[in-house]
């Protein structure tokens, strides 16, 4: 995004190229409707009455409703509203929680005490708000008791069955049986 202030004209004072907002002279509307500074309604105007209000008062003139019918102008200073614009973008980024991907693995002939370590492991990715790929991995010709994993993946279901969705039901695949878990209060 290019921008900057351009000669000594002042009714030109921002060249933004983006598809954000139309800008003093970049508005090509015959009428707008215009929102003076303080919000207040000033009617439908000219664009040239609109653009020479907006240089008496040393503010640019902002197409902020495009496909109104007449557009919606608004004076203001852009760079003042481009800057709380950016800081509000910001603001929201940095409070948005991506939902990671964790994964639990499970062995056929897993002892009590590892299992329970490993569901307290879902319990609390499942917590953070995240989701969990629990599965069973089979080694040699443990993969012809399949069943075996098959009932380790529904023991922890049933155990955490309040607090998940499932996404994936258990299934084979390959040497591995594989079911997904999401948290309930993300959907």
């Amino acid at each position: 995004m290019v921008e900057g202030i351009i000669g000594t004209n002042p009714i030109r004072r921002w060249t933004i190229i983006s598809r954000d907002h139309q800008i003093n002279d970049d508005i090509r509307a015959r009428e707008v409707r215009l929102v003076g500074p303080e919000s207040e309604q000033l009617g439908i105007k000219p664009l040239r009455e609109a653009l020479q209000m907006a240089i008496d008062a040393n503010m640019d003139l902002v197409n902020v409703a495009p496909q109104a019918k007449p557009p919606v102008c608004r004076i203001m200073d852009y760079g003042k509203f481009r800057y709380e614009q950016q800081k509000k973008d910001k603001e929201a980024r940095k409070n948005q929680k991506t939902v990671d991907l964790k994964e639990v693995w499970f062995r056929s002939n897993i002892d009590e005490h590892d299992y329970q370590t490993k569901l307290r492991n879902v319990i609390k990715f499942l917590g953070e708000g995240d989701k969990v790929k629990a599965s069973v991995r089979f080694r040699g010709r443990e993969i012809a008791h399949a069943d075996v994993g098959q009932r380790i993946l529904e023991r922890l279901l049933k155990e955490v069955n309040d607090i998940v969705n499932v996404e994936r039901v258990p299934k084979l695949e390959g040497r591995s049986m594989i079911m997904i878990l999401a948290p309930k209060n993300t959907n």
